[in-house]
C-alpha cells in the first residue's frame, strides 16, 4: 500500500533510558574536561551546560516542547555546547574533541539503549519487499547515528534525517517538507510511523502523509491521536502487516 515507510526512532524502533541528573555523570565528565585543562567542579560543569543549552538559538517550533532527555535539544547542534565548555575555561579545542565530550556524556547518562522486540525483523522484511525506509528523528547526530549503527540497523535505511542537522524538528512541517523534497516522495505513497501524537501524527498529517501510531512505553501521556492506523499495545508483527499492505 505504501512505498515509502518513514520511521521515528526513539520510542518507535528503539527503547532508551537516559538520566543526566546523576551526580557521577558530572563527576566523570568534569574529570574528562580536566584532562584537557578545562577544570570544572562537577556542579559548576552541570550548571554551565544547562545555561549554554538554554542560551543556544533554538529555532522553529515556538511554543512546542516535550522536554525529553534523550532528544537532547534536537534543534541545535549539541557539539557546539561542548565546544563552548572548553572555551569558557580558555582551552582551545576542536570539533572532534567536542563531539567526543558529548558522546562521553551520552554514554555516562544512558542506562540502556535497545531495539524493541521484532524491530530488526520487521525492517528487514519491508526492505526485502522493496520498500524505501527512511528515518526521521528529533535527535542529535553525534548520539543517534552511532546508536543506530551500534544496534545494527543503520544500513537498513535508504535515507536518514536527524533534526540537529537542519535546525528544525518535528512537528514543524518544514522538517517533513525537507524529507519529502530530498527523497522525491509523492505524499500518497508515504506513511509516517511513530509513537508521538503531536510530532509524528499531527506533523505528518499536516504534510499530507498517512500515519501509523504505535503506543509504546515512551509515548507521551496523551489521548490517542487520530492516526490512520493505531497499534496498541506495541506489536512489531502488527506494524509489519500494516506496512506490507
Amino acid at each position: 500500500m505504501y512505498k515509502y515507510c518513514i520511521f521515528d526512532l526513539y520510542g518507535t524502533l528503539v527503547d532508551i533510558r537516559t538520566d543526566e541528573e546523576q551526580d557521577f555523570v558530572w563527576e566523570k565528565l568534569a574529570l574528562f574536561y580536566g584532562y584537557y585543562g578545562a577544570h570544572y567542579k562537577p556542579s559548576e560543569l552541570k550548571a554551565a551546560y544547562k545555561r549554554l543549552t538554554q542560551e543556544a538559538p533554538h529555532l522553529g517550533n515556538e511554543g512546542f516542547s516535550r522536554n525529553i532527555n534523550h532528544e537532547a535539544f534536537p534543534e541545535i547542534q549539541i557539539e557546539d555546547v561542548f565546544l563552548s565548555l572548553f572555551k569558557e575555561k580558555s582551552v582551545e579545542a576542536d570539533k572532534t574533541l567536542a563531539v567526543h565530550a558529548g558522546q562521553f556524556l551520552r554514554v555516562l547518562s544512558t542506562e540502556y539503549v535497545r531495539l524493541y522486540d521484532g524491530t530488526e525483523e520487521m525492517l528487514r522484511s519491508l526492505k526485502a519487499m522493496g520498500k524505501t525506509l527512511i528515518l526521521l528523528s528529533n535527535a542529535q547526530r553525534i548520539f543517534t547515528e552511532y546508536e543506530v549503527k551500534a544496534l545494527g540497523i543503520l544500513e537498513l535505511f535508504d535515507k536518514v534525517f536527524i533534526s540537529s542537522d537542519y535546525g528544525v524538528k518535528k512537528p514543524d512541517i518544514r522538517f517533513y517538507e525537507i524529507m519529502l523534497d530530498q527523497c522525491q516522495i509523492p505524499v500518497n505513497e508515504g506513511i509516517m510511523v511513530g509513537n508521538d501524537g503531536i510530532c509524528d501524527v499531527q506533523g505528518a498529517k499536516a504534510a499530507g502523509l498517512a500515519t501509523l501510531y504505535i503506543y509504546s512505553n515512551l509515548s507521551p501521556k496523551e489521548e490517542k491521536p487520530e492516526a490512520d492506523f493505531i497499534v496498541d499495545p506495541m506489536d512489531m508483527k502488527a506494524v509489519q502487516r500494516i506496512l506490507e499492505g
